[in-house]
């Protein structure tokens, strides 16, 4: 409690001698004052100037909330020395802070820096990754091979992540999988390297034995050399390519339904736990995508909270709405005390100005017996089964041809849904001309249906308007509904 709350009697306190105004027992320096005269003996260089970038850092950091917090970080040697160091550059830039030891320290002093304006903002992911792309290639002692994995890893990997990312921050598993593509293509190389051969002279034999002795590098060393023979790096190899076969995990229908039951209602789980698992076992999220997501996908609309996954908002069902409103509105990171700024995340992280990294989120979620993958895999082969895989795309945000996958693996069969909605407009439109309609006589059927799954199967052959009373608006209506076993649905059947 401040002194002001403690006793409100101006007539009771002395004040500062340095700033006047903080209300304490004695004059001497108060905690703020303090900070203020040990930043500038920290960011001011022997000359006695100081850096303009620095300045602003300065102006932040002591208009920060909790004062003795930054004082204790500041009494830390490393701190101390890398603050210093920074100082001592002539201009505050990111090839500047390059040059020093890398560390913790380090990183956070620059996303304090990006957070106060003195930085422009930096894809540090994707900046690590040029760097260690750099370093392999460097590694090569064949001029040809250096040509080669310089073609595949920066002309191919590093652009095609690129033109995917679109100017937004990589996620860690894209980075990753750069990674590993790069290091499979090191690792083959490096082993043609030993035989004394090249990737000209390389024999299909060479690649077979290769591909057969080393199983965690088949499926990347093979896009490798299916690269190397399209630009020409090598002639006459041939390598299997591998496709994705359906879910590694189990499927717990059950086990996703009780989870989801628990968060919607257990009020003693933190809020933005609640939401993130919430996300992944009803929408089928990913972790990074959950992470990515800002004030702005939140939408409210006629008294209702909308969420944009895809290109198409999602309708929130309650309490999930109220859940997501409310997180929108406080975004506090714990811990996040010594630097506060404004973000637009939605699941703030630690460091200033940026969102929560996917492994901290996995990890709250795995203390909750929440399973990120499995619950995700779960709720998509459902999610699949059920809706057409072109609504499912547009809804979650996933590619067309995933959703298609999916669709195919859940044996949900929406191949004639094109179809049936076309001669519904057209029955709809002829109805509006006063034309009488073609076949037999529109009918409205109630059926109850035993399990989920029927309601797929019907929906090919009839046009959906009702569950149990409730209207239904269309197939993105179903993402926000679960028909069990049992449900009267009411049918119109189609011309």
């Amino acid at each position: 409690m401040c002194a002001r709350c403690l006793i409100p009697d101006p007539a009771f306190w002395k004040r500062c001698a340095v700033c006047q105004e903080t209300w304490q027992l004695s004059t001497a320096e108060c905690t703020r004052c303090s900070l203020d005269r040990k930043l500038t003996q920290i960011f001011t260089r022997p000359g006695g100037t100081a850096v303009p970038e620095l300045d602003r850092l300065h102006e932040d950091l002591v208009r920060v909330d909790r004062p003795d917090l930054m004082l204790d970080w500041l009494k830390k040697a490393g701190v101390r020395r890398t603050l210093q160091a920074v100082a001592g550059h002539s201009a505050v830039t990111h090839e500047a802070l390059d040059t020093l030891p890398p560390g913790r320290t380090l990183v956070h002093l620059r996303s304090m820096l990006v957070a106060a304006g003195a930085l422009p903002a930096r894809d540090e992911r994707l900046v690590a990754l040029e760097r260690w792309i750099g370093q392999v290639i460097a590694g090569r002692t064949s001029p040809e091979h250096r040509r080669a994995l310089h073609g595949y890893a920066a002309w191919h990997r590093l652009r095609r992540l690129r033109s995917r990312l679109q100017g937004r921050p990589a996620f860690r598993q894209q980075v990753k999988n750069v990674r590993d593509q790069v290091t499979a293509a090191a690792a083959f190389l490096g082993c043609l390297e030993a035989r004394g051969l090249t990737l000209g002279t390389c024999t299909q034999a060479e690649l077979d034995q290769w591909l057969a002795g080393n199983s965690s590098y088949l499926a990347r060393s093979a896009n490798f050399a299916r690269w190397a023979v399209a630009r020409r790096h090598a002639s006459g190899l041939t390598a299997p390519s591998s496709r994705w076969t359906g879910p590694a995990g189990p499927l717990d229908q059950d086990r996703r339904w009780a989870d989801a039951r628990r968060l919607l209602h257990d009020d003693t789980c933190p809020a933005a736990d609640r939401v993130a698992g919430l996300l992944i076992l009803l929408y089928a999220q990913k972790l990074s995508g959950i992470a990515a997501l800002t004030t702005q996908h939140v939408l409210h609309e006629d008294g209702r909270t909308l969420l944009r996954l895809g290109s198409r908002p999602i309708v929130l069902p309650a309490p999930l709405d109220a859940l997501v409103g409310a997180l929108a509105g406080g975004r506090k990171a714990p811990g996040s005390s010594l630097l506060s700024v404004p973000s637009s995340w939605l699941f703030p992280g630690r460091r200033p100005g940026s969102p929560l990294t996917e492994d901290a989120l996995g990890r709250r979620l795995h203390a909750l017996g929440i399973s990120p993958r499995q619950g995700r895999g779960t709720a998509l082969f459902t999610l699949a089964a059920d809706v057409p895989a072109a609504i499912l795309a547009k809804t979650l945000g996933i590619h067309v041809k995933a959703a298609i996958r999916w669709q195919k693996i859940s044996g949900g069969d929406w191949s004639t849904y094109a179809a049936d909605v076309s001669r519904h407009s057209h029955a709809q439109e002829r109805a509006r001309a006063g034309e009488p309609a073609r076949g037999p006589a529109a009918q409205c059927l109630e059926i109850t249906f035993q399990t989920c799954c029927d309601l797929s199967i019907a929906a090919d052959r009839h046009q959906m308007h009702t569950i149990e009373g409730s209207a239904v608006a269309d197939g993105q209506d179903l993402l926000a509904r679960r028909v069990h076993p049992g449900a009267a649905v009411t049918l119109n059947v189609l011309d």
